[in-house]
């Protein structure tokens, strides 16, 4: 069993502390095939990637490709897009989404939201609902619902670390996941997918990814935690797509 790729990384360009290329070396010096640079959506206004350097970013991926070649390993250019409304809309538009390998799909707190509704309902009911529970159920159900128009309405690959602050109806996510192919992430950074999460999503036709959501070039590839999790709920691993077996 190999991880063949980390399609979770973080750079300078958000808040990661490395460049692309000191996480392309690490993925080379760990024995991955591919590794996907994705940092935050322009939306977070703390640390966001600003749209500006996408196509730079673009750039120095291209570049890198040509350098490491002789490798094997292939770099591709991402974004971990941030949830912004209630009817699925998210901080990248088809320009960026263009420039761009592979999409990515999160909730994050420090997104500017897509009107004042939505910023209340995302922002400041989800954090008090984990502690209070009026309104919980329906949270959770407005939640899930807008994940799944976001995932109907961009070309998602995987979403990450679902239900970690925003709670979800992780059975009814992963269902609609498996219909449109995107898949469930296993964040080795966040506790999500949780091992509960893990059985309950499995019981649907959804495949997942285990990711190291490296925010420094030592921690790409790093996935044990993910992987104990895997374990432990008794997924198969081959309904993880960066395994090989």
């Amino acid at each position: 069993m190999n991880l063949y790729g980390d399609y979770h990384t973080h750079t300078i360009y958000s808040h990661g502390s490395g460049t692309i290329e000191d996480n392309v070396k690490a993925a080379i010096n760990k024995g991955l095939k591919e590794i996907a640079i994705c940092d935050h959506g322009p939306g977070h206004y703390l640390y966001g990637v600003k749209k500006k350097n996408l196509p730079l970013m673009r750039e120095e991926i291209d570049r890198l490709n040509d350098k490491y070649s002789e490798t094997g390993i292939k770099i591709l250019l991402g974004v971990e897009a941030n949830l912004t409304g209630f009817e699925g809309t998210i901080d990248m538009d088809d320009k960026l989404i263009k420039l761009t390998d592979i999409l990515l799909l999160g909730y994050h707190y420090g997104v500017i939201p897509n009107s004042i509704s939505d910023g209340v309902g995302l922002y400041i009911r989800n954090p008090l609902v984990k502690v209070l529970p009026i309104g919980r159920r329906s949270a959770i159900e407005k939640n899930t619902k807008a994940f799944i128009k976001a995932i109907n309405n961009y070309p998602i690959n995987f979403i990450t670390h679902p239900g970690s602050k925003a709670k979800v109806d992780i059975k009814e996510l992963a269902r609609e996941a498996g219909k449109v192919g995107t898949a469930l992430e296993i964040n080795s950074k966040h506790s999500q997918l949780s091992v509960e999460s893990i059985k309950i999503a499995m019981e649907e036709d959804v495949e997942f990814v285990v990711n190291s959501d490296a925010h420094t070039p030592e921690d790409v590839g790093q996935v044990g935690k993910s992987l104990e999790r895997v374990k432990e709920a008794g997924l198969p691993m081959e309904r993880i797509r960066n395994i090989l077996l």
